[in-house]
């Protein structure tokens, strides 16, 4: 830090965070999640504690006349044994919406994933660092640095060489989305380059993103926690997570995807609902999970190892998902006139993959995340999508 400005001081609190559900008090400071702490008690498993902590879409806001600002935090970084660790994760400062500078925080915890199928981990503490920005625009501006979407995040303290007001409230609609490890950000390389935060900007939005890697499996505690966060539009990208933990039959299935409407209907009755089947995954199209790593070749893929002769049986693959949710909607829809479903092969499929390929079979790549936004910004937001302005 330099010591020779006059630094403000200023404490983070809640009403300067946005895009997160509940905030917990540390040791070190504050930590968003995306998860109340009522589902949080009930999660069964490291992946989702893990995944709901990480702040996706998650970002500060504030109004400053400062060109240089400081954020202390303590980031919990992921790594797996015997792979080389991540690069540091990105923090991406916008000023009045427009990307301007970033900045990554070395050091910190590190949680080593021992086993790819249990998630057990061992958990290493580490100290703080700084996020700083430097030679940014004089004179007053709205500010918003959007945390690292693979990183927990503690937020620990925030430094301006000029004083911070709250920001004004934007008047933008609330974009509420649920969705897997592809909503997260995987392979995404900044917080504002994953395609949700790509798409909420093509749509003016302000973004809650409930996106949990290898998490969005019907859980009846991510509904209500849906059910009861004030938003005007909603979405629920349903379908990879499902087949790839292989957690499910048919008969399970089409009950919970009622089951988990039914509940979001419950907080928000006539608020444009949009039902998202999978994007195109070769692996998985035909092939019923589980998923499992395969590390020939040296860089981690992934292949699934369930019997496509099991489908008379029940057995989901991507395909039997998407025609279930095409009619589970178009059933529903007499009776809710505001539900909408959106095929993902229209938002990522064979003509995308050809041109941006799977890295690892089954996350696209940062050139993927800005295709998947840029076609959800046009068939969700633009003019006759469910979300286009007049709506919700």
């Amino acid at each position: 830090m330099n010591t020779e400005r006059d630094w403000t001081t200023t404490p983070v609190t809640p009403d300067m965070v946005r895009g997160f559900l509940d905030m917990e008090t540390t040791a070190h400071g504050l930590l968003p999640h995306r998860l109340p702490a009522r589902a949080r008690r009930q999660i069964p498993d490291t992946q989702l504690t893990v995944a709901e902590a990480q702040p996706s879409g998650v970002r500060l806001v504030f109004r400053t006349r400062a060109t240089t600002i400081e954020l202390d935090t303590l980031p919990t970084k992921r790594v797996y044994e015997g792979f080389p660790p991540p690069p540091d994760g990105v923090y991406d400062l916008l000023v009045d919406g427009r990307p301007t500078a970033q900045a990554t925080v070395p050091g910190g915890n590190i949680r080593t994933i021992t086993d790819m199928f249990t998630q057990a981990s061992e958990l290493s503490e580490g100290p703080s660092g700084t996020a700083r920005f430097a030679e940014l625009p004089a004179g007053d501006k709205d500010i918003e640095i959007w945390l690292p979407h693979t990183e927990i995040t503690e937020l620990i303290a925030l430094r301006t060489d000029a004083p911070v007001e709250k920001a004004p409230e934007s008047g933008r609609r609330v974009w509420l989305h649920h969705g897997s490890s592809i909503s997260h950000g995987s392979n995404a390389t900044r917080p504002t380059a994953i395609w949700p935060a790509l798409a909420a900007a093509h749509g003016g939005v302000e973004l809650v993103n409930m996106g949990f890697s290898g998490s969005a499996l019907l859980d009846p505690f991510t509904a209500r926690a849906m059910r009861d966060t004030p938003a005007d539009l909603i979405s629920v990208k349903i379908g990879i997570n499902v087949v790839n933990a292989d957690v499910m039959r048919l008969r399970a299935f089409t009950p919970a995807v009622h089951g988990f409407l039914d509940t979001l209907r419950e907080g928000h009755p006539t608020a444009p609902l949009l039902v998202v089947s999978p994007i195109l995954c070769p692996v998985q199209e035909d092939t019923p999970g589980p998923l499992a790593p395969d590390f020939e070749g040296g860089t981690p893929r992934f292949k699934a190892m369930g019997d496509p002769a099991e489908l008379p049986a029940g057995r989901l693959t991507l395909r039997v998902i998407r025609d279930e949710l095409a009619r589970v909607v178009e059933q529903r829809t007499d009776d809710d006139p505001n539900l909408h479903y959106l095929d993902g092969l229209d938002l990522y499929g064979e003509r995308d993959h050809d041109e941006f390929p799977l890295p690892d079979g089954i996350h696209p790549d940062p050139a993927g995340h800005r295709r998947i936004g840029e076609n959800f910004g046009r068939l969700a937001f633009g003019e006759g999508g469910p979300f286009a302005h007049g709506t919700g």
